[in-house]
């Protein structure tokens, strides 16, 4: 059901200095989108649109008290997980998630915009849990071959969103796959701009925003996909690398 309030949506993920992806383009896009942002930050990150230059996580209990606080209180109608700094808090996250009962998209997040490594192999080995409690799983074209590619997936049974924007061409292609039910895709032409970062933290807090109101999936997806698209192009022009989008200018121009 629709509901007529602000969708409570939790992220767990990590800062990110620039402004341009992480907990940051959660907040903005959850916010723009008509949604109550609530975070649990995993990790801090020294970076820029150039990349990241530090990262320190913080401890697992500390991460679950964050969430604590927001659920024991102010409640929370869909999660958005994006990076997660070790597999201890994704353990954690795992945990938490289990005693939830709300849409959960989990973005795996495993390499920034600018190349720069943000999960090892040990916590992309514990992105199992996560993917069998998630409503949708995210991942772009390096981080599903990293999960062993669609015939993993299918193995796995799990919904998820297979992002084409790594992908050559002029054209970019976004597939939808669900067990047992035929895929869904979507198409659009290829925005031409090196200030792309921080999308795919922007569309899985969109989908978890509109999950949370009680959108369906695809329509969820929909309206992500739109979002991320009018953010690209709105994009403000800072930074000397792989800058941030416009996610202000974007909900003047889509909303």
């Amino acid at each position: 059901m629709i509901t007529a309030k602000p969708p409570r949506i939790l992220s767990i993920a990590g800062s990110d200095s620039s402004g341009g992806a992480g907990i940051q383009a959660d907040i903005k896009t959850i916010t723009m989108l008509g949604g109550f942002a609530m975070t649990a930050i995993t990790a801090i990150t020294a970076q820029n649109s150039l990349g990241v230059t530090a990262v320190e996580a913080l401890s697992p209990a500390m991460v679950a008290a964050q969430i604590d606080a927001c659920v024991s209180d102010i409640g929370v109608d869909a999660v958005k997980i994006g990076m997660l700094g070790s597999a201890d808090i994704a353990n954690m996250v795992a945990d938490r998630l289990e005693a939830l009962d709300v849409p959960v998209v989990f973005d795996p997040v495993m390499i920034s915009s600018s190349g720069s490594v943000l999960a090892d192999p040990s916590t992309v080995a514990a992105f199992e849990r996560l993917m069998r409690l998630a409503t949708l799983t995210t991942p772009n074209v390096p981080e599903l071959a990293a999960l062993g590619g669609a015939e993993a997936m299918a193995t796995r049974r799990v919904v998820y969103l297979a992002k084409g924007g790594d992908a050559p061409g002029d054209v970019v292609f976004d597939r939808l796959v669900r067990p047992d039910e035929a895929d869904l895709e979507w198409s659009a032409p290829r925005i031409d701009t090196r200030h792309s970062h921080g999308t795919g933290c922007t569309l899985s807090s969109a989908i978890a925003t509109e999950l949370g109101r009680g959108v369906s999936l695809p329509d969820a997806i929909e309206t992500g996909r739109a979002y991320v698209r009018a953010a690209l192009e709105a994009a403000p022009g800072f930074g000397a690398g792989h800058g941030p989008m416009g996610h202000q200018a974007a909900r003047q121009k889509y909303l």
